[in-house]
């Protein structure tokens, strides 16, 4: 069914060299449509204000302008057009060269939507929450100086895990399976499964392995009162927030989702044998 579409926003990352004449081009394309289409550049630590109306978004940069775009327009049912300005990331799966065939086909109704579970994070101090966040890929808690072991304690539902000692520790959605927690050595989920990672970085004790968790856990996350020096609570590698010393982290699943548009390019298996270069057998 062919999509009504009257109002687009188009959120991009002006520091990728081709992103101005990218977005000059969709614009002229969304014209051409009598679509109207506003511009919000990438601006970390501030969050547009979204008026109503608003039936479409575009990304325009790489994973991380769509983590932005995610976080901000959680809860408002928009879907997402994710364009990479690279070929193709893990999230973006639309290349520089594919999103006008990518448009035409969504407004003929002829994509569908994946529905991503986001996180919700509160950080807690002395019985009162200081802080709230959501995201898409990760919540990183870890030492914000030269690198030292943390001291943390971990509950699932109210039960005490364990004590980890290590650079740090990353809860993952799927979705953020293969970004930071890939690169520490987690497993890879589908992105749209409903599960948790929970996988301590470096850790001093070998035994603390990674871990899947099922998506309707509360995970707690306890900072030691000892320390070796300072800790921070990392939100999709982009918000930030200093930690004390006896503060703690819950994290649990969100009621909101982010709808982020398939290319019907390639699917997700394809995705990572491209990106990780799977090319079969060993050739030893």
């Amino acid at each position: 069914m062919e999509k009504r579409i009257r109002r687009v926003i188009l959120v991009v990352n002006l520091f990728k060299e081709e992103a101005r004449g990218v977005v000059e081009e969709m614009k002229a394309y969304f014209r051409s449509r009598s679509i109207e289409a506003t511009v919000f550049p990438v601006n970390d630590g501030f969050t547009p204000n979204l008026e109503t109306g608003i039936d479409l978004a575009v990304t325009i940069g790489g994973d991380g302008t769509l983590l932005y775009c995610a976080r901000f327009l959680a809860g408002a049912d928009i879907p997402i057009l994710a364009v990479n300005l690279g070929d193709f990331g893990f999230i973006t799966e639309v290349s520089k060269t594919e999103w006008r065939e990518a448009l035409d086909k969504y407004l003929c109704g002829r994509l569908d939507i994946s529905r991503r579970l986001l996180f919700e994070a509160s950080v807690w101090r002395e019985g009162r929450v200081l802080a709230r966040f959501q995201g898409l890929n990760d919540a990183v808690i870890r030492t914000s100086g030269i690198s030292k072991i943390i001291r943390l304690r971990v509950y699932l539902s109210r039960t005490y895990v364990g004590r980890y000692r290590a650079d740090g520790l990353i809860v993952a959605t799927p979705t953020g399976s293969t970004a930071y927690s890939m690169a520490a050595g987690g497993p890879i989920l589908h992105p749209e499964m409903e599960a948790f990672i929970l996988n301590p970085i470096c850790p001093f004790t070998l035994s603390n392995r990674p871990m899947v968790i099922p998506g309707n856990e509360t995970l707690e996350v306890e900072v030691e009162k000892e320390q070796r020096g300072g800790v921070v609570l990392l939100i999709d590698g982009q918000d930030a927030l200093q930690l004390l010393p006896e503060d703690r982290v819950i994290l649990c699943k969100s009621d909101k989702r982010a709808l982020i548009i398939h290319s019907g390019r390639r699917n997700f298996y394809e995705v990572l044998r491209a990106k990780l270069n799977w090319a079969g057998e060993p050739s030893a």
